[in-house]
């Protein structure tokens, strides 16, 4: 009794307490039904999100795991939801222009998507980024597949170029830019200036501005550009630099003198970029004239005249009496016609740098040609590795206008630093896109330091080409000491052709191998081969810069058999001949019982007894032999180094003269 008083005294929660305490047994059967299910769940949802994650890093594909996924109710893990959005995520249709190099806080911004998922996107995939870094191209490309979204990847000029693609139905009749090239004193100078009615002498004439380098006329209600160029290595210069600014190309002859080396120069320049070539033979009013002995010296240079049945346009002229001018415009104008020169003059402005100069008042300036569209002042453009905004644009006659046309050359202000000529100049939208575009440009300079490569084939290269069975094209520019040997090189070249050979001899001359031969084998992927002759040093040195590949011979099968092994893929190693040191003649000297002796003083590097020499007079090569003794104050020397004189014999040649130059080299196998 006295218990159950206790019991009665006592809250429900109390009894309840004491009851667990005395049947426990009873409470655990009702207690641990609930805790082993909690414990299922926890652990089939942390096996829903391991396989979530591992369905993401692409790692396994099953196709039973979605069906999985829908059985289950919604609200079971947020995760399901998170995948399911992910899997709806609408694509972007536009097609994004990104810079080389881009980074991925530049697509998050451009996507819409947050910085950290990229990153994580890649980390998955076993890339480790950072918002700032940029990404190579197939990292783009993995981002480009995971969010949807297309993209193109500007990495130069040419790729802006690719990008400006205009349709067939934009694209109207513009005014023809033409270029004047010939030999010297045969009237260049004199037909531009009676083309445009003033004298270059005169200061300023007419309100021209002469230094512009380009200016438009307009001849019959139709107007023409023409570039005012020092001659054709500006032009090939130009073309080198991928800026194909000429439509037609006029080569100016003199009928007094007929086809001279400068004059096949030009036109091979002119071949070489494809475009229509007008023949101007000038000086017809002087009484030696003979206009039917320069048409047949075209005929030589598969340039046939119309009359003679073939597609040349020859016009005689006489630009000092000014004599069938208008003639000649006639024909520049029935050409374009013919060869539809066109552009889109509605679409964003698109220039070439013919030339560039900085004023002392006015800063960098440059006198442009616009090739699409047209150019306003205020305009943001990318030139180069620099930006700017157009602040004046002046014509040739030095007027300010706001607008600049198609094909029309004007002077513009507003560059962050002085460009280069046959720079291209393009208009951004913004600042902003012009600072990306140029961040790109630094980035490809950067990449190509790296990955440098030649511009222009070389034997070697086509040696792998044949290799691989691909049909390969050999560009040659081809100088000799003589006519003759020209001719025969050139015979046994050609003879060399096969069915999956070709070789295009580019252009071919008599002389040494010139910076303007240089710059040709550039703009036109080819190599430089010397019969007999050589390069100065500057034109290695051009060569070097330009990556084109200088070759020599004195044996003309030893060039015909490195071409043909070439082509078969055999070409076995070459012997390099490093040059060593240059050494000119200055006196002579006659010792009995040892014969000639040449008084000379060391240009380059040094001279050691025993080196390989070659003999160079006029630029050609007269002998090859060794240094067979070295003599210093009457004393036989092993050595001697630059700013020195000396006494030189030369093995087994006597015919040494004054001014001679001696080459020095060491012979190098190269593999």
């Amino acid at each position: 009794m006295e218990a159950k008083s206790h019991m009665s005294a006592l809250t429900p929660a109390q009894v309840k307490n004491i009851q667990k305490r005395l049947n426990p047994k009873t409470e655990d059967k009702k207690v641990r039904p609930n805790w082993e299910e909690e414990k299922k769940r926890n652990i089939r949802s942390v096996l829903d999100k391991e396989l979530d994650r591992e369905e993401k890093t692409g790692r396994i594909r099953v196709k039973s795991i979605p069906k999985k996924k829908a059985q289950k109710k919604v609200g079971d893990t947020k995760q399901g939801l998170e995948v399911k959005e992910k899997k709806e995520r609408p694509q972007i249709k536009k097609v994004l222009e990104l810079p080389a190099g881009v980074t991925i806080k530049q697509i998050s911004e451009r996507v819409s998507i947050p910085s950290s998922q990229l990153i994580q996107t890649l980390f998955n995939m076993g890339e480790v980024v950072n918002i700032n870094q940029s990404l190579e191209k197939d990292l783009v490309e993995i981002l480009s597949n995971e969010f949807g979204f297309k993209y193109n990847i500007i990495g130069s000029e040419e790729k802006t170029d690719e990008i400006y693609v205009d349709s067939e139905k934009d694209l109207k009749l513009r005014p023809p830019i033409v270029t004047v090239m010939g030999h010297v004193d045969h009237g260049k100078t004199t037909l531009l200036d009676a083309i445009r009615n003033t004298k270059v002498a005169s200061s300023e004439a007419g309100g021209i501005t002469q230094d512009i380098g380009a200016y438009q006329i307009k001849h019959k209600g139709k107007k023409i550009t023409f570039i005012d160029t020092p001659g054709h290595e500006a032009f090939t210069t130009m073309r080198a630099r991928g800026a194909q600014v000429t439509d037609i190309a006029i080569i100016v002859v003199a009928a007094n003198d007929g086809i001279m080396p400068q004059t096949v120069e030009a036109i091979d320049h002119a071949k070489a970029a494809k475009v229509p070539i007008i023949v101007a033979i000038n000086k017809i009013d002087l009484p030696n004239a003979d206009p039917n002995k320069v048409k047949k010296g075209l005929t030589e240079h598969d340039l046939v005249p119309e009359e003679w049945g073939g597609d040349t346009v020859c016009v005689e002229i006489s630009a000092e009496k000014k004599i069938n001018i208008d003639d000649l415009l006639e024909m520049i104008l029935l050409v374009a016609d013919l060869n539809e020169i066109k552009g889109n003059p509605d679409a964003e402005g698109n220039a070439v740098i013919i030339e560039s100069k900085l004023d002392k008042r006015m800063g960098p300036m440059a006198t442009v040609v616009v090739k699409r569209g047209t150019l306003a002042v205020g305009d943001n453009f990318v030139t180069g590795n620099s930006m700017g905004r157009i602040r004046s644009i002046m014509d040739e006659k030095g007027h300010r206008i706001k607008i600049a046309e198609l094909s029309q050359p004007v002077e513009i202000l507003g560059f962050s630093s002085v460009p280069q000529a046959g720079d291209k100049l393009f208009v951004v939208k913004n600042e902003k896109v012009a600072k990306d575009i140029v961040s790109r440009k630094e980035y490809d300079q950067k990449m190509a330091k790296v990955t440098e490569s030649r511009k222009s084939i070389t034997l070697e290269e086509l040696s792998k080409i044949s290799e691989q069975d691909e049909a390969a094209v050999l560009g040659i520019v081809l100088k000799a000491d003589s006519n003759g040997s020209l001719d025969a090189v050139t015979k046994a070249l050609r003879n060399t052709a096969e069915e999956d050979i070709n070789i295009n001899i580019i252009h071919r001359g008599v002389g040494a191998i010139t910076d303007s031969d240089i710059l040709l084998a550039a703009a036109s992927n080819s190599i430089a081969i010397g019969f007999g002759v050589v390069a100065p040093t500057n034109s290695k040195l051009l060569a070097k810069k330009e990556g084109v590949e200088i070759r020599t011979y004195n044996i003309i099968y030893k060039l015909v058999d490195d071409v043909k092994l070439a082509f078969k893929g055999l070409l076995e190693p070459k012997l390099e001949k490093v040059e060593k040191g240059k050494v000119e003649v200055r006196e002579l000297f006659k010792i009995p019982k040892v014969g000639s002796i040449a008084g000379c003083y060391i240009l380059e590097g040094e001279v050691e007894r025993g080196n390989p020499a070659r003999i160079i007079r006029d630029g050609k090569i007269i002998y090859e032999s060794r240094i067979a003794s070295i003599h210093r104050f009457k004393e036989d020397v092993k050595k001697v180094t630059s700013g020195y004189e000396c006494g030189i014999k030369i093995e087994n040649f006597q015919d040494i003269d004054k001014g001679d130059i001696i080459e020095v080299f060491e012979e190098k196998e190269v593999t």
